[in-house]
């Protein structure tokens, strides 16, 4: 089996585990059949960043879901992704997010951050570069292109079969 195979196998456990505060680095090495200092070093060529900052980084992207969408305390949603301590739950959000999770909470609450489609993200993001018909990183998002994508995603179709 491939390092990159072996790698997938691992960061699958994690993604499924990640809220486990008792996840370790022997057991989502084990999935990769790699001792855990040797799993370290592979992760980390293969991801770029080491199998703790990858999960750290799950944990948060949650949080910030929980945040956005669910009316619990911070101390709840800590202990729902998975830290232990509310200290170290705070200073790795602020530092991933530049907000503490209050903070983020008070900005992004109530504005449906958690519901946007996923059209609405890719023309956000420019598209795929790849994709036959991709928008071009550079153009604008109109008001045209929002309520094509708004009417393709409800519908699946092409938008102008609806004469809007």
């Amino acid at each position: 089996m491939d390092k990159v195979r072996r790698m997938r196998l691992a960061k699958d456990a994690m993604d499924r585990g990640w809220a486990d505060p008792g996840l370790d680095l022997s057991a989502v090495a084990a999935h990769a059949g790699y001792s855990r200092f040797h799993f370290l070093r592979a992760f980390k060529d293969v991801y770029g960043e080491t199998p703790g900052q990858y999960l750290t980084h799950r944990r948060i992207e949650r949080a910030q879901d929980l945040l956005r969408t669910a009316g619990l305390s911070v101390t709840e949603i800590c202990h729902l992704v998975g830290f232990s301590s509310l200290g170290t739950f705070s200073t790795r959000f602020k530092a991933r997010t530049g907000l503490t999770p209050t903070e983020y909470r008070t900005r992004h609450v109530g504005r449906g951050a958690a519901l946007i489609p996923g059209c609405y993200s890719m023309l956000w993001a420019g598209g795929f570069a790849n994709a036959p018909g991709a928008v071009p990183p550079d153009s604008a998002l109109t008001d045209s292109a929002i309520a094509d994508c708004a009417i393709t995603e409800k519908h699946g179709e092409d938008p102008t079969a609806y004469g809007d």
